[in-house]
């Protein structure tokens, strides 16, 4: 059964150069130094075309094809170039903001973080010899410090060596390859799409990119503080899965593993889980991005401490590159809205037909993620209850996401909590007092022979029908 894709929104046209456009402009050229950026924020309703016509680029280590156009909506971000190169860029709206960066080898991070791909490379190739498992990475930091562009970044390089890294998202308000609300991994053996965060996920029609299979745990919940038990349950669930996939595939073995997470508050020092991840991940290096701070605690808290390998734990420092950007909240929801109307209905470069069903209220299983444990238990006994409850439809349900999983209807609450995600479908409208549900869905099959779980996260958008 082919599910159609997740993921963020493919675009359709080009863009100008560097400073903001209120009209729309004719194509014009960007030349690029060696170590110089072409930085650009395209809001969501508005699109920018990049080409490369000569030299090398790339954006976050995916390498850019000569005199392929590539369309980008609703994003910010830069192209970046080693070597030097020239960009061909136009925007039918001229709707966007964008300036060149001109820093030298000495004062870009991004040399760097190409010298910590180096360094794990190396790792990789003695894991390689010796059959033993590579660097299992994890990037930490405080929100909107570059976190999942560092992740992206090193795993553009590690495919275009011929590695193929297992990428764990454990970000609990974006998903990777996954709609909002997931914990995902998934294995990188191909590029990524330029013009997509990640890519697209498993889709009913043809993809120029390779599609990458995510397997998908849904938490349902905004922040990690609303179930801290549930979300370290669904960590340990993952984890076993991801480090079964590296003792069993050689090549992903040698690879290892690269960890995003979600921004840390380090004020408030609400990071516990981070030491569960390194745990249940066995990981051996954590990045710190951005903070100082957050860094001088990772040291403190992970020195001296070994892996369940035996292995010490490594704390690396990163500086902050000058070109990550703030998204605020209107930005974000934005994001996530295109995102789940893309994983329905496609992109402008793929359109999906879904199925809309009217279902009985009796006929569908429907399970509530717990805000916050059901159970006195404390916190770090993560096994101790379900933290999900069977519900009826109601109302609140409506324009809402429901997750299907794969698991039986007759199943306990335990491992319907456990099981992973087989694909989504979206609450149209509720009638109470009829007590039938309008659902959409990405295939027609019976929804009622699975478990369906609810949770307040992402939150309920404008109706999709509308």
């Amino acid at each position: 059964m082919s599910i159609p894709g997740l993921g963020q929104i493919p675009p359709t046209q080009a863009l100008p150069t560097a400073a903001t456009s209120s009209t729309a402009s004719p194509t014009r050229t960007q030349t690029l130094e060696p170590f110089w950026e072409y930085r650009f924020e395209v809001p969501h309703g508005s699109t920018l075309d990049i080409k490369l016509v000569s030299g090398t680029a790339e954006r976050d280590g995916t390498e850019l094809g000569p005199n392929i156009p590539y369309t980008f909506t609703a994003t910010k971000s830069k192209i970046n170039t080693w070597h030097g190169c020239t960009l061909e860029i136009s925007s039918p709206t001229g709707n966007y903001d964008a300036y060149t960066s001109e820093p030298t080898a000495d004062e870009t991070p991004m040399v760097s973080y190409l010298n910590l791909h180096f360094k794990l490379e190396a790792l990789r190739a003695a894991a390689e010899r010796t059959g033993e498992m590579g660097p299992r990475v994890l990037v930490v930091g405080p929100p909107n410090a570059g976190k999942t562009s560092l992740v992206k970044m090193l795993t553009g390089w590690a495919t275009r060596m011929g590695r193929q890294p297992l990428v764990v998202n454990t970000d609990c308000r974006e998903g990777m390859l996954a709609l909002p609300g997931s914990l995902s991994a998934a294995v990188f053996a191909t590029i990524i799409d330029v013009t997509t965060d990640w890519g697209t996920t498993p889709s009913s029609g043809p993809s120029a990119i390779p599609v990458k299979l995510p397997l998908a745990y849904h938490y349902g919940l905004g922040q990690v503080e609303d179930n801290p038990r549930l979300f370290k349950r669904l960590l340990s669930r993952l984890a076993v899965t991801a480090t079964s996939r590296l003792s069993e595939d050689p090549d992903v073995k040698a690879s290892g593993m690269l960890i995003d997470t979600g921004g840390v508050n380090v004020s408030k020092g609400s990071h516990d889980y981070l030491s569960h991840i390194v745990a249940e991940f066995s990981v051996n290096i954590v990045l710190v991005i951005g903070s100082e701070r957050l860094s001088s605690e990772m040291l403190k808290k992970f020195t001296g401490q070994k892996t369940s390998l035996g292995e010490s734990i490594t704390v690396v420092s990163l500086d902050k590159s000058g070109g990550v950007v703030e998204r605020d909240q209107s930005f974000l929801q934005q994001a996530r809205e295109a995102t789940i109307k893309e994983y329905f209905f496609g992109s402008t470069v793929l359109t999906l037909s879904p199925f809309t069903q009217q279902l009985d209220f009796a006929a569908l299983s429907i399970w509530r993620v717990s805000e916050g444990s059901m159970s006195a238990a404390p916190e770090d006994d993560i096994y101790s209850d379900a933290m999900i409850e069977k519900v009826e439809p109601s109302l609140m349900m409506q324009n809402c996401i429901l997750a299907v999983l794969y698991a039986s209807i007759h199943d306990p609450a335990d491992t319907i909590r456990d099981s992973n995600v087989m694909g989504y479908a979206y609450v149209a409208d509720v009638d109470e007092k009829r007590r039938k549900l309008k659902i959409l869905a990405p295939v027609n099959a019976r929804l009622g022979d699975r478990p369906l779980l609810w949770g307040s996260w992402p939150e309920p958008m404008v109706s999709l029908l509308g």
